[in-house]
């Protein structure tokens, strides 16, 4: 469930309070003072079996006494009451409650645990929607909705705060109080048994009143309905959270590199820019955040000036900014005369513009009128320090009228505490962000330029993976499955490693595996080079820790003599280790080659994720890796690269070649494809992963293996449906292959819109173009699997595009909406309705009611298909020219 009748708790036309009281400072008490007096228009009826009025408002005795039925309930009563109360509004029709009574699962008992189950019980019979329990309430500016017991209210703004504690969202209001920043929505939504951060940010996304959404996450109930949600709406609008619990002490020991060196709250950090979220860490970030996104801002970039009144202000900004990764902006030397002319001759004429301690109002005004009005700049920040010559106050007026005529944002910092909420008071007034310091406000600077980095990021265009890569998945699965038979689950034989590498392209160093040390030494014999030796058992996984690893050792005697210690000490050290025999691997010597890491484990709350890093056998100490969620292409490859320290060392230095970055990726983007194939694969390290310019070689490996469920379903983020890929057999055309759609497929897409005359991409799009922007090429083909559909018709022998149909369900796969086309010259075969077929036969079987869509009524060749297809077909309403056409599934 997601945001179905949410309209219900965030708009409501009635409202009832259960538990409603005069008794002073009483939950019931505050919440409905609250209620009556935030301004809400609509009835709100007291419900309460001690009083018969409530702030003098006539109280009714229970539900079944309410005179209408209200949309939403708010309940504080004992706990114990709570499911027989949803019960009597559930049959009253009432679509939304907020559950402030604490006392359920948050207990850690059973009796908490089945009085949640109950309650939520009674709220499915219709679909009666429960935010809470154990929660503070919810407050919407938009309705005048205080259903809360919070100390002060909210004026109406653009953020929408949701959280799970509420003392995190009082202490933001009483913040924002004192500064006039107002709210859409805050939410508090406790312990999340039903209503969660996905169902909100599904709901917040489309909500016309949110432009900016924050979060104050403890934890997360479901991964993929977050992640989908997160991804929506942060393509929309800035979205940054606060994650609480970052050291979190309950974490498993981990027993492979990639588990030890991810921890929690990393791949947290992954999720949050996989979707696009921006990350705050504490309560002051949180303060800088709610500042900036309080102002619908829009930055193109991170170039920014910096006008100040104290040279050191401006550089401490400076620094400030270089740290974030900003970019000060040069000075043309046309905005240097202009300058010039405004300005004393002692001014920086340079960035940071240092118009000199004594600058009144009128030099402020007239400097950042000249910036505002200059390019090569996408924002100014305006400091002020206090000083006796020049009133702080007055310059904060001149920005404030600079501001309002210029064309690009601007932000303030005012030192000193004098005059701070005169200051401040200002600037709000005229939609400017202003912080107590400089680092402060570069911060709030660094949120919009990092949210347009992550979607810029988020919307490249992977290259294409090259045409060799198609992987041996089924040789892979076998290997896989027979060891599980063989060996139950634990950590694969390596020699079963480098089978599995070799269906997926992933090259490794010669080894193999003996029994004994006189079969180690006689293949050290026959291979007649430098070999390593290690030892081989299931029960150790740090070879080298457990003295089990021998390298550069040559000839027969030396190989033999070197196993047979190594297999007493070992013997000796750890009885209990089942020795197997040794693995004999060739030597390599790469002089110059960069030792890296690169691996995948299972979070349990976000699944497979994969880590790349600085490998050898000190990994662990220097701790340089990225994490990403997979699936990953090319594009995401190398951007998690680029976030380690040792990828600048992959660029070359000095005399040493730039290392193969594209193999690297590939060899990243192959493992992506190997953990979604092959469900078995708990844990998985390459350490080290040689790297030059040579290319990759993978020298040591570790798999371990468990049980587990055929598909997709540990993965947050869905990796392509392969399954669904099909030939299709098409008179005049032969064999076809109807595949999903994927994000290498941009050039492929864009060359099928070439293909369309100007008048099918009118009747396609609704509008003429002369090509799909850039924006709209990544989010056709860059779609999430777990809500979206877009089948490719493909030439197999070219990977010619001849058509494509795609769906995009509602959060909730109520309804979805298609859309269709085939090249212009190709229409009339049977293309289309092929792929409207598949489409609806795919629809169907994801539990989709209905399919609709949107059609040109001139666009009679597409009518008739949706005739034929059984859609009914009505005028859309309040579109002249539009039909609306509609299909039932189920």
């Amino acid at each position: 469930m997601s945001i179905r009748n949410l309209d219900a708790v965030f708009r409501p036309r009635s409202v009832a309070l259960i538990g409603a009281s005069n008794r002073p400072n009483s939950v019931g008490h505050v919440v409905a003072r609250n209620l009556l007096e935030g301004g809400f228009e609509g009835p709100v009826m007291p419900v309460s079996t001690t009083h018969s009025s409530v702030a003098g408002v006539l109280a009714y005795q229970d539900v079944g006494h309410l005179p209408l039925s209200p949309d939403l309930a708010i309940i504080c009563t004992p706990p114990q009451t709570v499911p027989g109360i949803v019960a009597d509004l559930a049959a009253r029709g009432t679509k939304g409650a907020v559950v402030i009574s604490a006392g359920f699962n948050e207990l850690g008992t059973e009796a908490g645990k089945a009085l949640e189950q109950k309650m939520l019980e009674a709220a499915k019979t219709s679909l009666l929607r429960i935010v809470g329990p154990n929660c503070l309430g919810v407050i919407s500016t938009g309705v005048r909705l205080n259903a809360s017991f919070a100390p002060v209210s909210s004026p109406a703004g653009g953020v929408a705060f949701v959280a799970q504690s509420g003392a995190m969202l009082t202490t933001i209001l009483d913040w924002s109080a004192a500064r006039g920043i107002g709210f859409s929505h805050l939410v508090s939504l406790g312990d999340m048994t039903d209503v969660d951060f996905g169902d909100m940010l599904d709901y917040l996304a489309l909500d016309a009143n949110t432009h900016s959404i924050l979060l104050y996450i403890e934890t997360i109930t479901n991964a993929r309905k977050f992640l989908s949600a997160a991804r929506t709406a942060a393509r929309l609008k800035p979205v940054i959270a606060i994650k609480a619990g970052r050291h979190e002490a309950a974490a498993k020991a981990a027993s492979s590199h990639t588990g030890a060196m991810a921890g929690v709250d990393a791949v947290y950090d992954a999720a949050f820019r996989r979707a696009g979220i921006l990350r705050v860490n504490d309560l002051d970030e949180v303060f800088d955040a709610v500042e900036t996104l309080a102002r619908p801002i829009k930055l193109a970039s991170d170039r920014l000036f910096i006008l100040t009144n104290g040279g050191g202000l401006g550089v401490m900004a400076t620094d400030a900014l270089i740290d974030h990764g900003g970019t000060l902006s040069s000075l043309t030397p046309q905005l240097n005369d202009e300058l010039n002319k405004i300005l004393p001759a002692t001014w920086s004429h340079g960035n940071p513009i240092d118009i000199i301690g004594d600058a009144g109002p009128e030099r402020y005004e007239a400097a950042l009128r000249c910036l505002l009005e200059a390019p090569g700049s996408d924002a100014v920040l305006v400091l002020n320090c206090p000083v006796a010559v020049a009133s702080s106050v007055d310059a904060a007026h001149a920005v404030a009228r600079a501001a309002q005529v210029g064309r690009k944002p601007v932000f303030a910092s005012w030192l000193g505490s004098a005059q701070r909420e005169q200051v401040h008071g200002i600037f709000s007034d005229a939609g400017i962000p202003a912080y107590d310091t400089p680092d402060k406000a570069i911060r709030g600077f660094s949120y919009l330029v990092g949210y347009q980095r992550g979607q810029k990021t988020l919307m490249e265009v992977p290259p294409s993976l090259p045409e060799h890569f198609s992987p041996d998945e089924g040789s892979a699965r076998q290997i896989a499955l027979r060891a599980l038979k063989e060996h139950a689950e634990g950590w694969l034989p390596e020699n079963e490693i480098h089978a599995i590498f070799d269906c997926y392209g992933i090259p490794h160093v010669r080894s193999k595996a003996v029994a004994s040390a006189q079969e180690a030494g006689q293949l050290a014999a026959e291979w007649g080079v430098p070999v390593a030796l290690k030892i081989l058992s299931p029960d150790i996984t740090h070879k080298s820790d457990a003295g089990g690893v021998a390298l550069g050792l040559s000839g027969e005697p030396m190989v033999r003599n070197a196993a047979q210690a190594m297999q007493n000490r070992i013997a000796q050290a750890l009885p209990t280790a089942r020795l197997q025999g040794f693995t004999v691997q060739e030597m390599i010597r790469r002089p110059g080659a960069i030792e890296l890491i690169i691996g995948m484990a299972v979070d349990r709350q976000f699944g497979p994720f994969l880590l790349f890093g600085r490998g050898g056998t000190a990994a662990e100490v220097i701790n340089d890796r990225a994490i990403m969620l997979p699936p990953l292409n090319l594009t995401l490859a190398r951007e998690m690269m680029s976030r380690t320290r040792v990828w600048r060392r992959l660029q070359g230095y000095r005399d040493v070649a730039p290392a193969d970055i594209d193999a690297i990726a590939l060899c990243l983007v192959r493992l992506s494809q190997l953990i979604a194939d092959i469900p078995q694969i708990a844990e998985l390290d390459i350490n080290p992963l040689l790297a030059d310019a040579k290319g990759i070689l993978a020298l040591d490996a570790r798999v371990r293996l468990q049980k587990a469920a055929e598909g997709t379903a540990r993965f947050a983020i869905l990796p392509y449906p392969k399954e669904l890929e099909k030939q299709e057999t098409v008179d005049g055309f032969g064999s076809l292959l109807l595949r999903p759609i994927r994000p290498e497929d941009a050039p492929a897409v864009q060359d099928l819109f070439a293909q369309l005359t100007p008048e099918d991409v009118r009747l396609r799009f609704f509008t003429p173009m002369r090509q799909i922007p850039p924006a709209l090429l990544a989010r056709l083909t860059q779609i999430d699997y777990d809500r979206e559909m877009a089948f490719l018709l493909v030439q197999p022998a070219d990977g010619t595009v001849l058509g494509a149909s795609r769906y995009s369900a509602d959060p909730d796969n109520i309804s979805c909406e298609f859309a269709i086309s085939v090249r212009s010259n190709l229409k009339g075969h049977g293309l289309g309705k092929l792929l409207m077929e598949r489409l609806i036969s795919y629809a169907k079987a994801r539990g989709t009611q209905q399919m609709t869509g949107e059609v040109l009524e001139e666009n009679e060749r597409m009518l008739s298909l949706c005739r034929e297809l059984g859609f009914s077909l009505t005028p859309s309403v309040g579109e002249r020219g539009v039909i609306r056409a509609n299909l039932n599934l189920i």
